[in-house]
């Protein structure tokens, strides 16, 4: 497992990632303004298994980089340094509003899940995300795989307690964030810095 202090980083940049809109939150946001409280819930579940498929699979993508060359991995964390730093920076040049409509064609719990999940699983970005993100905190000395699937649940499980948040609280959060434009750009520009700088810092750090 990371130290102390790289454990600590890795829990302050996934709660500060959790908590900034995405596709799989916005899911969550319309399905509960659409269906109710009950139907975002489940659409935050099937959000949530849909991200520990794409957990899974990176864990073992990443076990066989490693098992194949130490270098190889190490392009790894540099490539995925590069990645935040580029998603950083979308996120700050990006002036798209945030909040638009599903086509989702009917509604209910179970098709609220099954749609959460093959949304998720079918963005392809989310598996780029945990290649990127998390092999900036496993120790390639220890088992990568048991690593890799710790770190990816807290990260999803952070995802999840937010999306069950922004699911209980829909009707007044829809209309925060579409009346509050300023503090949306604000939340963005705090997220986007935040990504380079951990982008540059494990960048850095492996320099050292």
């Amino acid at each position: 497992m990371p130290n102390f202090a790289a454990f600590s980083l890795f829990l302050t940049a996934a709660f500060i990632l959790s908590i900034t809109p995405g596709p799989g939150m916005l899911y969550v946001l319309t399905r509960s303004l659409h269906g109710g409280r009950q139907e975002g819930l489940v659409s935050a579940l099937g959000t949530f298994i849909g991200g520990f498929f794409h957990v899974l699979a990176a864990a073992i993508g990443l076990s066989a980089v490693l098992m194949a060359s130490a270098v190889a991995f190490s392009v790894v964390k540099y490539a995925g340094a590069a990645y935040l730093i580029y998603l950083g920076m979308r996120m700050l040049l990006s002036r798209r509003e945030l909040l638009h409509s599903i086509n989702s064609r009917g509604s209910g719990n179970q098709r609220a899940l099954y749609q959460g999940i093959v949304t998720e699983i079918l963005n392809p970005k989310t598996g780029l995300f945990f290649l990127a993100f998390i092999p900036q905190f496993v120790d390639p000395s220890s088992n990568t795989l048991l690593q890799f699937l710790l770190l990816g649940l807290i990260t999803i499980s952070f995802n999840f307690t937010v999306d069950v948040i922004v699911a209980a609280f829909a009707g007044p959060l829809g209309s925060y964030f579409q009346s509050h434009r300023r503090f949306r750009q604000r939340q963005r520009t705090f997220s986007g810095c935040s990504m380079i700088g951990l982008g540059a810092y494990v960048a850095l750090a492996e320099q050292k």
